[in-house]
């Protein structure tokens, strides 16, 4: 098998991965708790059914309509997608990153809002809600930072 479609493999298992577990856990989430409902699992988090009308943790909550955000986001992975095919270093992270894209596009068409569960706290304050795909963006981005600064470092 060659090494190229090994790593292609590598990339598409990553992106379907995110993009089901993500999908998997809000559905479970959808389907047994009411909306607002907390579901206490440790002392520094909780399952928590929240509807999030902005992006990633909640920002920009009820600044634009889901139509636009579905749009940017759209935008934003065929910008990834073209930037990936010209550096293959890049793959990986991007694959994350689609794969949240993806899955939160999903939910607001299907809902008008992205569904967020996990709910992270210490005392009374909370870190927002946020999902599966929230943390595959944000690790995908860190990995592409990295792996510029690298790149970047190394000419």
């Amino acid at each position: 098998m060659p090494e190229s479609f090994k790593k292609h493999r590598l990339v598409a298992f990553l992106f379907f991965f995110t993009l089901l577990s993500d999908q998997l856990s809000k559905l479970l989430v959808v389907k047994n708790l009411r909306l607002g409902e907390l579901v206490n699992i440790f002392p520094f988090f909780n399952i928590v059914h929240v509807q999030n009308r902005g992006v990633t943790f909640g920002l920009l909550s009820g600044t634009f309509q889901p139509v636009v955000l579905i749009a940017l986001s759209l935008v934003v992975v065929w910008f990834l997608i073209s930037y990936a095919r010209k550096n293959e270093n890049y793959r990986l992270p991007t694959s994350l990153v689609i794969g949240g894209a993806v899955g939160n596009v999903i939910d607001r068409i299907a809902y008008g809002s992205v569904v967020d569960f996990l709910d992270f706290h210490l005392g009374s304050y909370h870190w927002p809600a946020f999902n599966i795909a929230d943390s595959a963006i944000v690790i995908g981005v860190c990995l592409l930072l990295f792996i510029s600064y690298s790149e970047g470092k190394n000419e």
